[in-house]
C-alpha cells in the first residue's frame, strides 16, 4: 500500500486539546453530572470526578482543540517540509482555518491524512468538534458509510502494529526505537492544559505540536524506506504572514 503513495500527497497533522473549562468547578453544571458518569468508566473507587478532570481533554464531549498543526512535503530530492499551525482560544476559528487548508491542499493532490493514533483520536476528535461548532465536516474526515479502502487516513501507530493489536505504542517510544529525535524532549501532552490555562504559553504548545507533526512525517518516511527530512529543510510559517 505505502509504495503506491506519493509522499507529497500526504497532509501530516497533530492536535492539542484541553478540557473545555479550566477546572471541574467551572464546568457547566449539566456537564459536571455527565462527567461524573463518564469518568466512572476509568477512575478508581477512591477518586472523584474532579480529581480526574485533567483527562477530560481527550474526550470530544468534554475537551476542545486549541491547536492543529499540519505539515507537508514541499519539495523532493531532498525533502523539504513546511509546517503551519492554527491555534488560539477560538476553537471555531481554528477548525474553519484547518478546513480551508484541507480544501486548498486537496485541489491539486490525491490527499491523504496521516497522524499517530489518528484513527482513534485526531480524526474523530476534529470531526466531532466541527459538528459541535456547526462547521461542515470535510469529506476526508466524514467516514460514515465508506468502505475501509475509501478512507484516506494513515496512522503510524496502526502501521507499526503490523496486525498486532495488543498494545498502544506512543510516538515517543516509536521515534526512540527508530533513532528519530523524540518530539517530547521539552514537554508532553499531560502538560498542555497547564501551559494553556495557567501560563497562557500558547507558542510553546504550538512548537510542541509542530514537533509531533515532524516526528510523524519522519516515522512514515521510515516505513516507506525513504530518506529522512533534514532539520535545515523544515520550515514553519506559523508565526509569519506567509500562507501554506
Amino acid at each position: 500500500m505505502l509504495q503506491n503513495i506519493n509522499p507529497a500527497d500526504i497532509l501530516f497533522l497533530d492536535i492539542e486539546t484541553v478540557p473545555v473549562a479550566p477546572s471541574f468547578s467551572l464546568l457547566d453544571p449539566k456537564l459536571q453530572l455527565l462527567w461524573e458518569k463518564k469518568s466512572k468508566q476509568f477512575r478508581q473507587a477512591d477518586q472523584t470526578a474532579e480529581e480526574v478532570f485533567s483527562r477530560a481533554g481527550i474526550y470530544a464531549e468534554f475537551g476542545k482543540i486549541i491547536c492543529i498543526s499540519a505539515g507537508f512535503i514541499k519539495e523532493k530530492n531532498p525533502f523539504h517540509f513546511r509546517l503551519k499551525s492554527f491555534y488560539g482560544d477560538n476553537e471555531a476559528s481554528i477548525l474553519k482555518e484547518f478546513s480551508s487548508l484541507i480544501i486548498r491542499f486537496s485541489k491539486s493532490k490525491e490527499m491523504i491524512l496521516c497522524a499517530h493514533n489518528g484513527k482513534e483520536f485526531d480524526y474523530p476528535f476534529i470531526a466531532r468538534r466541527m459538528v459541535i461548532n456547526r462547521i461542515a465536516v470535510p469529506e476526508i474526515l466524514d467516514t460514515a458509510g465508506k468502505k475501509p479502502w475509501e478512507v484516506k487516513h494513515l496512522d503510524t501507530m496502526e502501521l507499526w502494529r503490523y496486525g498486532d493489536f495488543k498494545s498502544f505504542t506512543s510516538l515517543d517510544l516509536l521515534t526512540t526505537v527508530l533513532g528519530i529525535e523524540s518530539p517530547k524532549n521539552d514537554i508532553d501532552g499531560s502538560m498542555v492544559a497547564g501551559l494553556y490555562y495557567d501560563e497562557g504559553d500558547k507558542e510553546r504548545i504550538v512548537q510542541y505540536c509542530e514537533r509531533d507533526v515532524v516526528a510523524v512525517a519522519r516515522v512514515l518516511l521510515r516505513f516507506m524506506n525513504l530518506p529522512d527530512i533534514d532539520e535545515a529543510n523544515i520550515e514553519s510559517v506559523t508565526f509569519s504572514d506567509q500562507s501554506v
